[in-house]
């Protein structure tokens, strides 16, 4: 261990984003939809998270797959497009005349549009003639302009049909006359123009469509949003540090990348393209006999971990700003102004857990002699650092790790599996039940659930999968094992229709439910006859699922019902191991682990 004063002073600044889907780039596509379980938001909100602000001044962002699909949409909408507006383009077809005021509203359209168009035929053949000014109406609904050095009118104050009909007018009357609209300050602006020739009419279209494509781009460019400072991070290559933060880049990667893919391997792939270096503290505090003693084999939670690496800021103390001798000091900027303590963040706020997971970032740096003075490009290139980059969690209950480099998985070392094993409540013999038969779909948890509901919420201290269809489980007292065998007996006797609405009617489905005390699971155990599954073994060794028999073979023995002398989960003693199966193993990965604790 590095025993030298680092005289250090890392300066760290926190940041909160509110990010908000914001529809930015328009179209006729529906809205994002804004999904959120009701304990999330009751979770955000324990922790004075401001959805006020999120929704109103969250910053808006763009996937890069939906930033692909908006440009997609865009060259496919003006490509083969006469019209300037996308929005136009559904509206080519005469729109049908049902009402008398749409009749007299033609007409008179027709009328004015004519007279303004035959003035400037007489001008252009050399007769005499004017450019109409307009209507002298009180809407001046008609204002004659010049656009783009082409005479034309602007058309003011008429409603959305009304600009349906008069698009109609002009596309059925007017050969030489276009009808286009143009994307104004606030709004978009209705133009009818006149072209002296078909050359001049493609070349006005090609004109204003080229603008409108600029206009789209610069809105696309201008909803990506937040995703610019992961787009910065990806390009720069930068070691990203998380706590646990293997659902955090999925997270990401969702917002700001595209779908996930439902395989790991396109995961992984997706991952080490866009955040080739990725440190997990979680597997750095884990992972190490000299963290795993500064930690004292303590919880390895963001909170607790920063209150022991750091306890010179964590603790908020005036006079503890400096770290002492085997820590490198943090300094921390809060409003402008420099701080060798800082205590104004708060426990999940992303910006202090952030803040958090820095600091034990450089701890763990230091404990594990990583000079973390260097700069990022050579930090990445440490040695000591190589083994634990690209390295996340894929169950922190399974000891489950995934390298986001190859795409491989493996399980956490034997003696942190002990460790984790530890922290399990001791095992009690006399409270043990063995319980096999049952249908394999049935987990840890739901079998816990249906025992608290019959016994109580603090009855079972812990189930362990012996099996797919087999379990122990460790009840708080001795005696529930008898009440629960005896319970069981009466169920599968009565067999009627209250049965089937009892809490234990799932775990008994079927029949086939066997359940017995540790002393019936020894002698299952302790025949020569030996099968894959635990229901096998039983069924084998002549045991059925009559549980009052068993227990009476088992008071007949001279059981050790009331010994209370605690026993460690590593020396207990199971006579005589399940068959393994042919690919060397007693199970699927994982089933044993399958722990329930209350």
């Amino acid at each position: 261990m590095n025993s030298c004063n680092y005289n250090v002073m890392s300066y760290c600044d926190r940041h909160n984003f509110y990010i908000f889907p914001r529809q930015e780039v328009g179209g006729d596509d529906p809205s994002y939809e804004f999904l959120c379980q009701t304990a999330s938001i009751d979770f955000l909100a324990k922790y004075q998270f401001d959805f006020n602000l999120c929704v109103k001044e969250g910053i808006s962002y763009l996937s890069r797959a939906l930033e692909d699909e908006a440009r997609s949409r865009l060259h496919s909408a003006h490509e083969d497009e006469l019209l300037v507006s996308p929005s136009t383009t559904k509206e080519i077809k005469e729109v049908p005349l049902v009402r008398m005021a749409d009749i007299l509203f033609v007409e008179r359209i027709r009328n004015e549009i004519g007279e303004w168009h035959d003035d400037l035929l007489q001008i252009r053949n050399g007769r005499s003639g004017r450019i109409p000014e307009g209507s002298n109406d009180s809407t001046n609904q008609f204002q004659t302009i010049f656009f783009r050095m082409r005479p034309a009118i602007k058309l003011n104050g008429f409603t959305s049909r009304q600009l349906r009909l008069i698009k109609s007018v002009i596309e059925k009357s007017f050969k030489d006359l276009a009808y286009i609209r143009v994307n104004g300050t606030s709004s978009l602006q209705q133009f009818i123009v006149y072209t002296n020739s078909r050359t001049d009419l493609e070349l006005l279209m090609k004109e204003v469509k080229e603008d409108l494509c600029k206009e789209a781009e610069m809105k696309i460019g201008a909803a990506i949003g937040f995703r610019h400072v992961i787009d910065l991070l990806s390009s720069e290559k930068k070691l990203i540090v998380g706590h646990n933060c293997f659902l955090d880049i999925a997270h990401v990667c969702r917002k700001f990348v595209g779908p996930l893919p439902s395989n790991l391997e396109e995961y992984v792939t997706i991952v080490q393209k866009n955040f080739p270096y990725i440190i997990d503290t979680k597997i750095l505090l884990n992972a190490n006999d000299v963290l795993q003693l500064k930690m004292k084999k303590s919880s390895t939670s963001l909170s607790k971990a920063f209150a022991i690496l750091c306890p010179h800021i964590a603790s908020g103390v005036s006079n503890s700003g400096l770290a002492n001798s085997s820590s490198i000091a943090v300094e921390v900027q809060v409003d402008d102004m420099r701080s060798s303590n800082w205590n104004s963040g708060a426990k999940h706020e992303a910006g202090y857990d952030a803040f958090m997971t820095g600091c034990i970032f450089a701890q763990s740096c230091n404990h594990l002699d990583i000079d973390f003075t260097t700069t990022q490009s050579m930090l990445m290139k440490e040695e000591k650092l190589q083994n634990y980059i690209n390295l996340l969690y894929l169950s922190w209950s399974s000891g489950d790790i995934v390298n986001v480099k190859t795409g491989t998985t493996t399980t956490e070392s034997s003696a942190f599996n002990i460790f984790k094993i530890q922290q399990q409540p001791k095992i009690l013999f006399p409270n043990i039940a063995i319980i096999w038969g049952f249908p394999s779909t049935l987990k840890a948890r739901q079998i816990k659930e249906s025992l608290c509901k019959a016994f109580g919420f603090t009855s079972v201290t812990s189930i362990y999968h012996l099996d797919k269809t087999a379990v122990f489980v460790q009840f708080s007292k001795p005696e529930l094992v008898s009440d629960f065998l005896e319970l069981k007996s009466r169920i599968e006797k009565k067999k009627d229709a209250i049965s089937v609405l009892h809490p234990l009617s799932e775990l008994l489905e079927g029949g086939k439910t066997g359940a017995g005390s540790y002393e019936v699971y020894k002698e299952i155990c302790g025949s020569r006859v030996s099968e894959v599954l635990f229901a096998d073994q039983a069924e084998a060794v002549g045991v059925n699922s009559n549980t009052t028999l068993l227990e009476s073979k088992v008071q007949e023995k001279g059981s050790f019902v009331n010994s209370q002398s605690p026993i460690d989960t590593k020396k207990a003693d199971t006579k005589k191991p399940i068959k393994s199966t042919s690919d060397g193993g007693n199970l699927p990965r994982g089933e044993m682990l399958d722990i329930v604790s209350c």
